[in-house]
């Protein structure tokens, strides 16, 4: 008889988790502003500014334009596969699947749409005035302040939760759960950090692999 799932709550990140490579490459090829882009990247892992600063300037690169324009980049983005599929086979576990990100609530809003999650923790800092995005106001980069936000508004335990990225803020949360999962990380300390490292381009073997995953004590 197999063992009953133990995951209530998956949460994931969105860029090079989700996304073949960092999706905010790809709105700032899109409007003309990918040397911003590089060159915030630049100063983030050159240790010149702190990841606050670092993601206020990429969602800067935004700002003027419309959730409608940003939508139409996010549609084309490259991502892995299976991601709405495998959100599916969660559901028929038993486990409600939730966004973990840095990114604004409006990406979110479109990944939750477009994939079935069922809620997102994500940054509101950046207001929508008739469809049209303003510049970042109060950027905070806190990811396991979401994840404090989600449990209160879930009523899941920690221990039960399994969180799904590949940076270093989702090491952060790694720590905070039952366990981490770290996807496609390109740094070897996240992974090691993590209770199970995946290569793959398939979201439904993060699935499969969390059926033999078991919480930490």
């Amino acid at each position: 008889m197999a063992r009953p799932f133990p995951w209530r709550l998956v949460t994931v990140d969105i860029d090079g988790t989700l996304t073949r490579g960092h999706g905010w490459k790809e709105v700032a090829r899109e409007f003309g502003r990918l040397p911003a882009f590089e060159e915030t990247n630049r100063l983030f892992f050159a240790h010149r500014i702190d990841e606050d600063t670092h993601l206020a300037n990429l969602l800067r690169i935004a700002s003027g334009h419309t959730v409608a324009e940003v939508e139409s980049v996010l549609e084309r983005t490259p991502k892995i596969d299976g991601i709405a599929e495998g959100i599916a086979e969660l559901h028929e576990r038993g486990a409600r699947v939730a966004l973990l990100t840095h990114n604004p609530t409006y990406v979110a809003d479109w990944y939750r749409r477009r994939f079935g999650f069922d809620e997102g923790e994500a940054v509101s800092a950046q207001p929508v005035d008739g469809g049209r995005i303003g510049p970042p106001i109060g950027v905070r980069a806190d990811k396991p302040g979401g994840l404090r936000v989600l449990l209160a508004r879930t009523g899941v335990p920690a221990s039960t939760v399994v969180h799904v990225g590949d940076g270093w803020s989702d090491a952060e949360v790694f720590r905070l759960v039952g366990a981490g999962v770290a996807l496609n990380s390109p740094y070897p300390e996240v992974a090691r950090l993590a209770d199970l490292a995946l290569v793959t381009d398939d979201f439904r073997d993060v699935v499969a692999a969390m059926d033999h995953l078991t919480p930490r004590t």
